[in-house]
């Protein structure tokens, strides 16, 4: 890739952006946004043939682009090792987003095994931890690098039966201000979404037309008056990225959900 000149606004152009959940929803649109501003962009994700449609789509969409993928399992009892061995595959790098997720483990908290509170938080909490951690030997000394989180606003406004979910989701919030005083002068912080139209939801068993109705049914509570879509909540990392200024920040895209 050829040599790009800094530009006094667009910080990202020339970058190396890290997005580990990059091949479907935020992560996507995150690496999506990243590519025009120019950026050299990996992602990863737990399946490289997801990855690599990703790769595709996104090469399809920016031709040209520099663009690589490395599977990473973060399910994994070996997934400090796993991570360790992503970022050797990734090199140097001058941003990481953390957007990784999966199903969501909603149960009464009386149904829930020691054992099953510790897997809920594996991948959400667990994980972006050990990123920070393996991640800071990687990243580009200084506070234009930056490594940035993802929690929800169950963090702040509680929902029922999601006790175990919320307290990885409110746990988060402490560890980015932590984490923004351990790794200093590298900067951390935190997206916190709110609801948003991704393929998370397609593995909770809903048809598209009981999704759209739910879409549509909090949609209707929002102040905004619809959920957020996924290029609107990349904003909020390609925001957090760009400004050396901003560090322990929780910035949340919600459609104001906690207004309400």
């Amino acid at each position: 890739m050829a040599s790009i000149p800094q530009q006094k606004y667009n910080k990202l152009a020339g970058k190396h952006v890290l997005i580990i959940g990059g091949s479907s929803g935020i992560g996507y649109s995150v690496a999506e946004a990243s590519l025009e501003s120019l950026a050299r962009v990996t992602i990863s994700s737990s399946s490289q043939s997801r990855i690599d449609a990703a790769i595709t789509k996104l090469c399809t969409a920016y031709p040209g682009s520099n663009i690589a993928g490395h599977a990473c399992d973060l399910s994994s009892p070996s997934v400090e090792r796993n991570i360790e061995e992503l970022f050797e595959k990734t090199g140097k790098v001058d941003h990481i987003v953390f957007t990784a997720g999966e199903k969501l483990s909603t149960l009464p908290l009386a149904e829930y095994s020691l054992e099953l509170m510790q897997k809920a938080g594996q991948i959400r909490f667990f994980a972006p931890l050990l990123v920070a951690k393996v991640g800071k030997k990687y990243l580009s000394p200084g506070p234009t690098s930056s490594i940035t989180l993802t929690t929800g606003a169950v963090a702040e406004k509680p929902i029922a039966n999601w006790s175990v979910p919320a307290s990885y989701a409110a746990g988060l919030h402490g560890m980015t201000r932590n984490l923004a005083l351990d790794l200093k002068p590298v900067r951390v912080n935190l997206v916190s979404p709110g609801a948003v139209d991704t393929e998370l939801w397609d593995v909770m068993g809903m048809s598209g037309e009981q999704k759209q109705g739910m879409f549509k049914g909090i949609g209707e509570k929002m102040l905004t008056g619809k959920i957020g879509q996924p290029e609107d909540v990349a904003e909020a990392y390609l925001w957090l990225m760009k400004d050396s200024n901003v560090t322990g920040f929780v910035a949340s895209s919600d459609s104001g959900s906690k207004l309400v």
